[in-house]
């Protein structure tokens, strides 16, 4: 009860909500956490450390081989970026050996690459990384970040309570819509709080965040996106709701292109952060990342299902046999479908379904398969749809309806063909 007063409190004050008109669709981009962590010997690990050299490879990758141009805009900073103290003025600054240039320098360096850049903080009294929190400084941090040109902020929870988070969490959004600079603001709020009401208010806190974590880290796991996915799905009447443009729940970073996951697991994830309306933000090594992850990463049609403008969040409708099935709901009264395996049997599986099952309203649809892109056909929607999913895999497609001219022949020989009513 305490955290929604004090949000509602906030929020009917005005200066503190998140009314900045940004992320209108999910962000996209590149974080650094779940691939290069807290590593800060620059001296045994040049390529992997936090550090300028890191932040501006990315930035170079982002605007040389085709990811600014499907979409992914930032060059996120993670924890560790600082230094251990503030300055004889109380504000941060960029580790100097590792940073030596400052953050606003390194800001106008991916700046001048058409990109934007994200930084960390922490509402504690310091980082989950021990390095310097916001407690008590929001508004000189949120002036900071302003002056060097930051363009989201990913604003932790470490090292803090449920009533501090309460009064910091609203605090933070009202600092930086003080400083007139549209800055994303990334909550992880919610995963401290278990992700769900009551001690989450959904409604009050997509006034003052733009988006918001709400589960645990993920982690270079197949078992983890699946958790992740089984979580969505079994609170979807609470999360979905919540998402819209401007405001969006993030089940964290892409992380197709490191270690873990088969190109089939890769593409179940992409695939369903998008029927998610999930921020993408890839954590991999752009430098080295294999060909096919780069595919999957820049599918320019399962991209425009993520950035549908109507941002709204998929549901799952069924659930048989280790086999998902998904929809969300798109502009021009078009719909995403997911079809989600987790079998691990060794053998693709023959699933069917019709789009009336899915919630798609009557009629017939054209689908297009998203994996590679390809028609399947017309069909009705009560049509039986079969498709063969691989093993932890993906089948996705795109559902358009299908708009028919009057027919030429007999009104009875058109109800033969069971699409009259679509008229």
């Amino acid at each position: 009860m305490k955290l929604i007063i004090v949000i509602l409190f906030a929020c009917l004050a005005g200066a503190n909500c998140m009314n900045n008109g940004v992320a209108r669709t999910p962000p996209m981009g590149w974080l650094a956490w779940e691939r290069f962590r807290c590593i800060t010997d620059c001296h045994s690990f040049p390529e992997s450390c936090i550090s300028e050299k890191l932040f501006m490879d990315m930035a170079d990758r982002l605007d040389k081989d085709g990811w600014k141009d499907v979409g992914y805009m930032y060059v996120n900073i993670d924890d560790c970026w600082m230094a251990k103290e503030r300055d004889a003025t109380g504000r941060l600054y960029g580790d100097p050996e590792r940073f030596p240039n400052g953050i606003k320098a390194l800001a106008d360096y991916v700046h001048g690459k058409g990109l934007k850049l994200g930084i960390y903080e922490d509402y504690g009294k310091l980082t989950c990384g021990g390095y310097p929190g916001s407690q008590g400084h929001e508004e000189t941090d949120a002036n900071t970040f302003a002056e060097w040109g930051i363009d989201m902020l990913k604003f932790d929870g470490c090292y803090s309570n449920d009533s501090s988070k309460a009064v910091g969490y609203p605090l933070m959004s009202e600092a930086l819509n003080k400083t007139g600079r549209p800055m994303v603001y990334s909550c992880s709020w919610p995963a401290y709080e278990g992700g769900l009401p009551p001690k989450v208010n959904y409604t009050e806190l997509g006034e003052i965040c733009n988006l918001w974590r709400n589960y645990g880290d993920i982690q270079d796991s197949w078992d983890d996106i699946v958790n992740i996915i089984e979580w969505w799905a079994t609170n979807q009447n609470v999360l979905v709701p919540a998402a819209g443009p401007g405001k969006w729940n993030d089940p964290d970073m892409l992380i197709v292109g490191d270690y873990s996951l088969s190109v089939d697991q890769s593409m179940a994830q992409f695939g369903m952060w998008a029927i998610l309306a999930a921020p993408l933000f890839m954590s991999n090594d752009l430098r080295d990342i294999k060909p096919e992850f780069v595919q999957i990463l820049q599918n320019k049609e399962v991209i425009a299902v993520s950035q549908d403008p109507m941002g709204i969040q998929g549901k799952r409708w069924l659930n048989k046999d280790k086999i998902q099935t998904w929809s969300r709901p798109l502009q021009n009264g078009q719909y995403a479908v997911a079809v989600l395996s987790t079998r691990t049997d060794g053998t693709p599986y023959n699933h069917s379904f019709s789009l009336s099952q899915l919630g798609i309203p009557s009629g017939a649809y054209d689908l297009l398969d998203l994996f590679p892109k390809k028609s399947m056909g017309k069909f009705l929607s009560k049509d039986q749809i079969s498709v063969m999913v691989n093993p932890n895999g993906i089948v996705m497609m795109r559902a358009t309806p299908v708009k028919f001219a009057v027919p030429l022949f007999d009104i009875e020989e058109w109800e033969e063909y069971e699409i009259f009513d679509t008229l």
